[in-house]
Parts: structure tokens; sequence; C-alpha cells
């Protein structure tokens, strides 16, 4: 599995210490991973490793051995079950350590996963805590748990429910992490076999505004980078709304409002419209031909 991961074709490939490895592996895991990130060539792929939880006695050796042992090429380290800002801060400070310590010259990123009731409550916190922290999680199975929802299978649909049982935790953590600059990701689907019904669910983040969602399979990930990429149409239109703005507001007529089409657009449109390019163009698109 860490062999095949580089090809793969994802954005973020995260090696994991956590709950994929056995209690009796969790040492001898730490040595795996650091001889992946070493003998693979993860090209321009973003790396980051999952350590255990600040709960369990594994958490400070993960992170000076994979920090120390993985050298410069590690770009983050993932922390889960975050729950309160302190935990940031103290993951912060023993990075600042390593760092120093070893003389290294990059600064290695957190992410922190909300997989909690006590981690949603303190959510706004946490996403405040460290000038380190680039990404914040949803983790839907440990929070089913946490919250005793009545299911087995977390972060899938729940067709008893009318409507969507996890909008308001999205929407909260989304809030949060766009108040403080923060990528915002949704995490796995477990049924990795059904992809009509990932791509349903996965389309409910894509709408709220997340950046992007977990894959747990390579079947997964096609599905995920198409909902989460631009149509053609819609990066092409996005080009289009910008350079009407452009010409309304720069031109002689210097106008802050004008009509695209049967649409007004403004500065917001503006905005609306370069996250578009810039997400298209990310992913590697191009403006068709006039």
């Amino acid at each position: 599995m860490l062999a095949k991961a580089p090809g793969l074709g994802a954005d973020m490939v995260f090696l994991d210490l956590e709950d994929s490895v056995s209690p009796l592996e969790k040492e001898p895991a730490r040595a795996k991973v650091v001889q992946a990130i070493r003998d693979h060539d993860w090209g321009d792929t973003v790396l980051c490793v999952r350590v255990n939880s600040w709960d369990t006695e594994f958490t400070y050796r993960d992170v000076i051995e994979v920090v120390e042992g993985a050298g410069e090429r590690l770009d983050e380290i993932m922390l889960p079950k975050v729950e309160t800002a302190a935990q940031v801060v103290a993951l912060d400070l023993l990075l600042t350590q390593i760092e120093k310590a070893n003389g290294h010259g990059r600064r290695i990123g957190i992410e922190a996963q909300i997989e909690t009731a006590r981690g949603l409550i303190n959510v706004e916190e946490i996403c405040a805590a460290s000038t380190r922290l680039e990404t914040i999680i949803f983790g839907p199975a440990d929070f089913a748990a946490s919250a005793e929802m009545p299911v087995l299978t977390g972060g899938v649909q729940i067709p008893e429910y009318p409507g969507d049982h996890f909008h308001y935790v999205f929407s909260k953590i989304l809030m949060a992490g766009r108040a403080n600059g923060l990528q915002v990701i949704d995490g796995p689907f477990l049924k990795i076999r059904d992809l009509e019904a990932l791509r349903d669910y996965t389309m409910r983040t894509r709408i709220l505004g997340y950046d992007g969602k977990w894959s747990l399979h390579p079947d997964q990930i096609p599905v995920i980078n198409e909902i989460f990429t631009p149509t053609q149409e819609q990066f092409d239109r996005a080009f289009d709304i910008l350079d009407a703005y452009e010409r309304a507001t720069m031109g002689s007529e210097r106008k802050g409002a004008v009509m695209f089409g049967d649409e007004m657009i403004d500065e917001a449109s503006r905005k609306m419209a370069t996250k578009f390019v810039t997400r298209g163009s990310r992913a590697g698109m191009k403006r068709s031909a006039d």
C-alpha cells in the first residue's frame, strides 16, 4: 500500500500511525513510515503523517521519530481527535523544538481532525490555535460514536433521517475553518464499493464549500477529484465573468456592477469566479478557445 500511494493521483497522501495500525504494531510502524517517505518518489504530492492522539502514550514518540527520521520531505503532521486548542499548541511546541534541534529549514504544517462532541464545541478556538495549522478535517465515524448516533457505519447517508444528519457539523467546521483561512476537508466514505453513493454524499460538502474529501480506496479518487474540480463550462464562465467585470470597473464607464447576460455581477461575483478559476487552474484546466 505504501509503495502504490505516490502514483494514485491524489493531491495529498497521509501515512497512518493511528486507527489503521493495530496496538501491537504502533511502534514498529514508525520506521516503516519513515522508510516509505525516504524511499519513494512522492513528486509534488503533499505528504502527511497521522500520529496517534494525545490521549495515548504514543504521540510524542510518533512525532519525534517520524519528523527526525523523515527529513525535509515531510510536509505535515495530522493530529486526530483534537478536542482543545491546547492540544494543537502542544504539537506546535514539540515540532518547534524538533526543528530547532535538527536544523530543519522547512516548517511543518499541522492538520487537525474534529472527531468528538467536545472537539466540535471548541472548533473555533482550535482553528485559531496555531499559525502552523493548515487544514481542519471532519472525522465522521468517531464523531458518530462520540455523539452516540444509532449507526454502525460512519460517514454515509442515513435514509431514516429526513435530511443530512451531519449538516450542522459540516457547517460549523466549515465556518470555523474559513474564518481562520484554513482548508476544510470532509472525512472518509466507508462503503468503498458504492461509488454512486460516494458521488452523492461528496457533492453535499462540495456545495457547502469544502475543499476536498478523503479517499480510502484508489477507486474513490477519480470520483472525488471530478466533483471537486470545476466543469469546463463552469471554468469558462468564471473567466467570462472576470473579463466582463474588469471591463466594467476598469474601463471608461468605471461601473461597480454590470449586467452579464441576464445576471447582475459585482465584486462578490468576481470573488466567486476567482475561486473557480484558481481551483480549475490548479487541476490543470485551460480556458476553451473562443
